[in-house]
């Protein structure tokens, strides 16, 4: 799977989020804790803030290559600040068949749409669940599709499914994606493992989602992912771990204060002037880092100088 991470606070360095931290989200595209394989089918961020030219929308970047080997990021990274900013690197499988472009990178961005999207997951045969999914897409997102990947296509089916932009209404939308695809599964007899693990991003606003399907498509798989992931890569139930493995979360302040050390501190809800979800925790010290569970989404909002945090179960029975 691939890496994550999404930021909302104060204007903070970028660098101080994708550079500096020792497990920094370039250090996990080369060295990730939680994953078996390097990250090397390219990178990308969405940023917004408030010294661009045009603080109401995201500066978006990619690029089809391993985060390390990107020669501009030295040069561009750590020149910019942000406010909000969601960031990925991507995996993809050693085969000749990947495609490595601008347009499968992350994070994807519709017009018409506030949010931009990234995940860690997989839709497995997703190119023939589209027979079933596709009379759920909206012309107006499917006619900005431009590349190959499942992440852009899910993009697409779930704002297509959004009918507002409240959290309950994204909340209810993810509910009905799930359910949707648990159902073309069964229709064409193609059950299969699925890992949704996606941030929804706007200016200010964060929605981690930490989702999927058991390995027979089943909406209700469980198990200790810690077990399980020690059966070693290869087998299902480590693929299962994979699935059922938290994303983290850190409510803290003072992101904006150390540009050498990387050094915050993590703080109650109501103290929080920042936050992050990720797929890694991106400190040694993992103490301040709490998880957002499978089956949880989380809504993270930034107003004033705080960031409040609302966490829910996701029902994701039809």
């Amino acid at each position: 799977m691939c890496r994550v991470l999404a930021f909302i606070g104060p204007e903070t360095p970028l660098e101080q989020l994708l550079l500096t931290p020792t497990n920094s989200l370039v250090n996990q595209a080369l060295d990730p804790e939680r994953h078996p394989e390097l990250q090397l089918a390219g990178w990308g961020f969405g940023a917004w803030s408030e010294h661009l030219h045009n603080p109401e929308e995201p500066l978006i970047y990619h690029r089809p290559m391993a985060a390390f080997y990107d020669d501009n990021l030295p040069h561009i990274v750590p020149s910019l600040r942000a406010h909000t900013m969601l960031a990925h690197v991507r995996a993809a499988a050693y085969d000749a068949k990947v495609v490595l472009a601008d347009e499968n990178c992350h994070p994807f961005s519709f017009t018409g749409s506030p949010w931009i999207i990234a995940q860690n997951g997989y839709l497995p045969n997703w190119q023939l669940l589209q027979r079933e999914l596709l009379q759920h897409c909206s012309d107006d997102y499917l006619q900005q599709m431009r590349g190959s990947t499942d992440t852009e296509f899910l993009s697409v089916l779930l704002l297509s499914l959004l009918e507002g932009d409240s959290d309950e209404d994204v909340q209810r939308a993810v509910e009905r994606m799930i359910q949707l695809i648990a159902k073309a599964m069964a229709d064409l007899s193609l059950p299969g493992l699925t890992k949704l693990k996606l941030s929804l991003v706007s200016a200010n606003r964060i929605i981690g989602v930490n989702a999927g399907l058991g390995l027979h498509g089943e909406t209700n798989p469980s198990g200790d992912w810690e077990q399980l992931r020690e059966s070693g890569p290869g087998t299902d139930d480590f693929d299962l771990s994979m699935l059922l493995e938290p994303m983290y979360l850190l409510m803290g302040r003072n992101f904006e204060k150390n540009e050498t050390t990387y050094e915050f501190e993590t703080c109650e809800e109501g103290e929080a002037t920042g936050a992050i979800f990720a797929s890694e925790a991106l400190t040694d010290d993992t103490d301040g880092w709490s998880h957002v569970g499978f089956g949880q989404i989380v809504f993270l909002h930034k107003e004033g100088d705080t960031v409040s945090k609302t966490v829910a179960t996701l029902s994701m029975e039809a």
